[in-house]
């Protein structure tokens, strides 16, 4: 049946939903590529809570979403800006998400990474709380089993008076860590508190610093993820990273031509578009693996405009959408989530979010998605 959707004018546009999704099977993990996605938490529709209060989590569909991911041979990278870190999931809330993930890890026999960083500082903080706080995050990680993700830091950036603090905190931190971690450079379109990080709103001289951190301490550093938005700088910083270090890309605009890669190397991938892309990501990755780079592109360069989409500024709200389409795909039963933001974006906005999902096959059950995209029309007051 046709769908009135509301544009951003006002006006409402007739779209026919499809009828049929992709057929995407799950499968083993990749042979060519390291893929994390970046999940996101269910919350619990029936706590009586307000956006102050502690997360309420719904800790079986969260849980049960990762299995999910893993089922299709993907990494879960947790406790990340994706799960609302800082934006409605506070540090113990974290915490218990880390646990619990991790030991769901192991028994599914699925990798997981974990994001490790001060976020239960909650006031101005000098650079031994911060490095305390991330300390104290590190021996959670480790302790279950999860490799360590360092996170940039809001305290650390309203601290650090220069570079040489950022080299100093992540000294120390690379140092202790028992295992090598992924190094995260989150952009301010993502979090504008990060904004000058390591040390310099030029990002010329942030490179540089971020590059001494990892030449000290090469052997501790598994890879980087770089969520720049800018796909030459990532491909420029790429270049210049020691022998075996990674770089895990987290550019929700160009990550099709950046996993691919080209003939001097490729990144690996931990992103936050691969929670509702997770099984067709996985598929092209797949078709990757046979050294089938056009069929790769071509399985991936049309989701592009949903990823565009959902992370349009403010990119911080770009989790709304990827809850949103997680209800409408059936891995939740509502679109509630933990701090209330649900409400952070418009009804246009999710309409579009939902015709470029369904143009693509993303939903198992089309016809359910269709349902509850009418009936939140029709709370809108969209009665036709």
């Amino acid at each position: 049946m046709t769908l009135h959707l509301p544009d951003a004018h006002g006006a409402l546009r007739a779209y026919e939903p499809r009828t049929e999704p992709l057929a995407l099977t799950p499968g083993a993990p990749f042979t060519s590529r390291t893929v994390f996605s970046a999940a996101h938490v269910v919350a619990d529709p029936y706590a009586d809570t307000t956006p102050d209060s502690p997360a309420a989590v719904d800790w079986d569909a969260t849980l049960a979403f990762r299995r999910h991911l893993w089922s299709h041979g993907l990494g879960v990278a947790e406790a990340m800006d994706t799960a609302q870190r800082g934006m409605g999931l506070d540090w113990a809330g974290a915490a218990e998400l880390i646990r619990r993930s991790a030991a769901e890890a192991k028994a599914a026999g699925g990798r997981i990474a974990c994001g490790v960083g001060t976020d239960q500082l909650t006031g101005p903080a000098n650079l031994t709380e911060v490095r305390a706080a991330y300390e104290e995050q590190l021996a959670v990680v480790e302790e279950s089993g999860a490799q360590a993700i360092l996170m940039a830091s809001r305290a650390l950036a309203a601290a650090a008076e220069g570079p040489e603090d950022y080299l100093e905190v992540y000294g120390h931190l690379l140092r202790q860590a028992a295992e090598p971690v992924i190094l995260h450079w989150l952009g301010p379109m993502f979090d504008p508190a990060l904004e000058g990080y390591w040390g310099s709103s030029d990002l010329d001289a942030a490179t540089d610093t971020f590059l001494d951190v990892i030449a000290a301490h090469p052997d501790k550093v598994d890879g980087i993820k770089v969520s720049l938005l800018d796909a030459q700088r990532e491909t420029d910083l790429r270049r210049r990273l020691p022998k075996g270090v990674r770089c895990y890309t987290g550019d929700d605009f160009h990550y099709p031509e950046l996993i691919a890669g080209d003939e001097q190397g490729f990144s690996h991938a931990l992103l936050g578009i691969f929670d509702p892309l997770g099984p067709l990501a996985a598929q092209a990755v797949r078709v990757l693996d046979t050294g089938d780079r056009e069929g790769f592109r071509a399985l991936l360069d049309p989701t592009v405009e949903l990823s565009r989409h959902l992370f349009q500024a403010p990119t911080r709200f770009y989790k709304t959408g990827v809850v949103f389409l997680a209800w409408l795909a059936g891995h939740q039963s509502h679109f509630t989530m933990v701090g209330g933001l649900q409400s952070a974006r418009s009804l246009p906005h999710l309409a579009r979010a939902y015709e470029l999902a369904d143009t693509l096959g993303l939903f198992p059950d089309p016809k359910r998605a269709e349902e509850r995209m009418r009936n939140l029309l029709s709370l809108y007051g969209v009665d036709r």
